[in-house]
């Protein structure tokens, strides 16, 4: 491999992750991953009753689908996203209370940065109250004569 390669991948998966809701999508997709987690906990550990049920299973592998379609497809964000926090509550009654709180409240977060995420906006400067208005009208140029300004 070329000395320079690693580095140009790097930047273009740069790129590609800040042209969508790479942080939601993921948050989202981790709060699936740990509900899982929690499922296959011992027996001392489980809090609900219906643990070992199909919805138990279910409800986490859609959140962790729908973190990976929030990345993969971010024109359809927000269905997934309300699709993401539906799972998300749901996995309170059915998967040990959300994953011990963690996965639910993962989940939440992601869903609602992808909710709330909105592309090719042009980077914001910061508040800069003493910037003047780029606009010409009323601004001294330096042409004119210091009787004609003004």
């Amino acid at each position: 491999m070329a000395p320079g390669r690693p580095r140009q991948l790097w930047r273009t998966f740069r790129r590609w992750r800040h042209r969508r809701p790479f942080g939601a999508g993921l948050a989202l997709a981790l709060g699936g991953g740990e509900i899982l987690l929690t499922q296959r906990a011992s027996i001392n550990v489980i809090l609900t009753a219906g643990a070992d049920s199909l919805v138990g299973y279910v409800l986490p592998v859609l959140m962790v689908i729908c973190g990976l379609l929030v990345v993969l497809n971010p024109r359809q964000r927000l269905f997934y996203s309300v699709v993401g926090v539906l799972a998300s509550l749901g996995s309170w009654v059915t998967s040990n209370l959300g994953g011990f709180f963690v996965g639910m409240m993962l989940g939440l977060i992601g869903s609602s940065l992808a909710f709330g995420w909105l592309p090719d906006r042009p980077p914001r400067g910061g508040w800069r109250p003493w910037r003047r208005k780029t606009g010409t009208a009323g601004r001294h140029t330096g042409t004119e004569t210091p009787a004609t300004a003004g």
